[in-house]
C-alpha cells in the first residue's frame, strides 16, 4: 500500500497513541474489539440471546461472527474456586499433571542465542519447508456454548457492546481522518472503552528464555516488543485474573524455535508438543482456560512456524486469539474475523527501535514496485520471471546485486517505493 506522507490528516496512531505504546496497544485493542463479539450476556432469561455479535463494525473492516447460543446457561453454574497468586511461579509439572513428553527446557531455562538473523537484507534465513497438515474440518469462529460462569469482566463486556452499537456520531474528530474507517464514531467509541476498560492477565508461569524472554531486534521483533511492553503495561495488566477480560500466553515462538526445533529435522512436532503440554498444564493448573475453553486467551507468533505449534491442540487452534505475522488463510489456522495480522517489523537496535522507521514523501518515491529477496517458494519465481529487469519502474529482484547496493541498499529501495511488494515464500 502506498504511503500518504502528504495526506493533510495525520494517521491516527501518530496522536492517538503515544510511539511506547503503538505495538502493544494495537494487538490489544483489535483482540478486545473482537473479543466483544464474544461477551456473554447476563444471567437473566430474557437477556438470553445469541452472544456472539455480528456484523461487528469497526477498525478497518467489516467482521461479521457467526452468532452462538447461550442455551444452557445459568444461574447454577459453579464459580472457579479463588486462584492463589501465590502459585504463579516457574512451570511446575510434579503435581501430578501426565503431559505427552516434551524437551527438558520446558523446565529448564537454556541460553539465549546471542544475535538474530541480519544480513541487511531483512530478508528471512534459508530453512526448509515446514508446513502442518491444514485441518480437515475448516475451524469454527468460537465453541457454540457460554462461559461455564459469569464474571464482573463479562459485564463490563456486555456494558463496552451497547456503548459501542449507540455509539456518538462522530464527523470533525482532528486525530482520526474518517474515510480511512468503515465507521469512524464506532471506532472511536471502541478505542475509548479499550483504554478504559480493557484489563490482560498475563501467566507468570514458564521458565526463560522460551517464556518472559523478548527477542527486540531482527525480522521478528514484533512479538518481541509486544511482549516487553505488555508484561510492563501498568493500565491494561491487571495481578487478579477474576478481573482479566483477555489471558496472555507469554511464550515466543522465535524462542521455540531456537531453542526446539533440531536442524536438519525437518519437524517442528517438539515444538507443537511443548506448546500442547504449556497449555495441558495451564488448563490444569487454573480455572481460567476452561471457563470458555480458551476463546478469552490470545498469544502473539511472528515466526512462520507460530501457527503450525497450535496443530495439537485444537482448543489452542480453534479458539484462542491469535495475533500473527504468518495469516495465511488457506493453512486453516489463522481465523478472519477473529484472529489479527501482526505487521512484521525490522528492526536493527533495540535501543533506539524507532531509527530508520519511515520512508521518503510520497513525491520522492521515483520507484513504483520494489521487492528483493530469496526464489524460495512458488510466487517470488514467477514475480521474477514477469518483472525482472522488464520494466525501469518495477525494480524486481532475487537478491540485490552488488552493483545496485553499492548505489542504494535495500532499506533505501524501499523508502524510495510507492509498493513494496511481501510475495509468498516458504510461508
Amino acid at each position: 500500500m502506498p504511503h500518504h506522507a502528504n495526506s493533510p490528516h495525520p494517521p491516527a496512531a501518530r496522536s492517538f497513541l503515544s510511539r511506547r505504546r503503538v505495538v502493544a496497544v494495537c494487538a490489544a485493542a483489535a483482540a478486545f474489539a473482537l473479543f466483544l463479539a464474544a461477551a456473554p450476556v447476563a444471567e437473566d432469561p430474557s437477556r438470553q440471546r445469541a452472544y456472539l455479535m455480528g456484523p461487528f463494525r469497526g477498525g478497518s473492516r467489516e467482521e461479521t461472527v457467526v452468532a452462538g447460543s447461550l442455551a444452557g446457561a445459568s444461574s447454577s453454574s459453579p464459580s472457579p474456586a479463588e486462584s492463589p497468586l501465590s502459585c504463579l511461579g516457574e512451570i511446575n509439572l510434579s503435581g501430578g499433571i501426565e503431559p505427552t513428553p516434551a524437551p527438558s527446557m520446558f523446565l529448564v531455562p537454556s541460553p539465549s542465542p546471542a544475535e538474530n538473523f541480519d544480513d541487511g537484507s531483512m530478508e528471512e534465513p534459508e530453512r526448509p519447508e515446514i508446513k502442518g497438515n491444514p485441518p480437515k474440518d475448516p475451524a469454527p469462529f468460537l465453541q457454540e456454548q457460554a462461559p461455564l460462569w459469569s464474571t464482573a469482566a463479562d459485564e463490563e463486556l456486555i456494558y463496552a457492546k451497547k456503548e459501542i452499537t449507540n455509539a456518538p456520531l462522530t464527523s470533525d474528530d482532528p486525530d482520526l481522518y474518517a474515510p480511512l474507517f468503515r465507521n469512524v464514531s464506532i471506532f472511536k467509541r471502541s478505542y475509548e472503552l479499550m483504554e478504559k476498560l480493557l484489563k490482560v492477565f498475563v501467566y507468570h508461569d514458564g521458565a526463560k528464555p522460551i517464556f518472559h524472554s523478548p527477542e527486540l531486534k531482527g525480522i521478528y521483533a514484533s512479538e518481541g516488543w509486544f511482549m516487553k511492553l505488555m508484561e510492563a503495561n501498568q493500565n491494561f495488566v491487571v495481578r487478579d485474573p477474576n478481573r482479566a477480560h483477555l489471558f496472555y500466553l507469554p511464550y515466543s515462538s522465535r524462542q521455540l524455535e531456537h531453542n526446539l526445533y533440531v536442524p536438519g529435522s525437518n519437524t517442528i512436532e517438539p515444538l507443537s508438543i511443548f506448546v500442547k503440554n504449556y497449555i495441558d498444564m495451564i488448563s490444569a493448573k487454573y480455572p481460567y482456560w476452561n471457563r470458555t475453553k480458551g476463546a478469552d486467551h490470545f498469544f502473539v507468533a511472528c515466526h512462520d512456524w507460530g501457527p503450525y505449534t497450535t496443530k495439537l491442540h485444537d482448543e489452542l487452534r480453534k479458539n484462542t486469539i491469535k495475533a500473527l505475522c504468518n495469516a495465511d488463510l488457506s493453512e486453516g489456522i489463522f481465523i478472519r474475523g477473529k484472529d489479527v495480522s501482526l505487521p512484521e517489523t525490522f528492526l536493527r537496535a533495540p535501543r533506539r527501535p524507532l531509527r530508520d522507521i519511515g520512508g521518503r514523501p510520497v513525491a520522492q518515491r521515483t520507484i513504483l514496485a520494489f521487492f528483493a529477496g530469496q526464489m524460495h517458494g512458488r510466487v517470488r519465481p514467477v514475480l521474477l520471471k514477469y518483472w525482472g529487469d522488464k520494466d525501469a519502474d518495477m525494480r524486481i529482484y532475487s537478491r540485490l546485486p552488488h552493483r545496485i547496493t553499492r548505489r542504494r541498499n535495500y532499506v533505501q529501495h524501499m523508502k524510495s517505493s510507492k509498493y513494496c511488494i511481501c510475495p509468498m515464500g516458504y510461508e
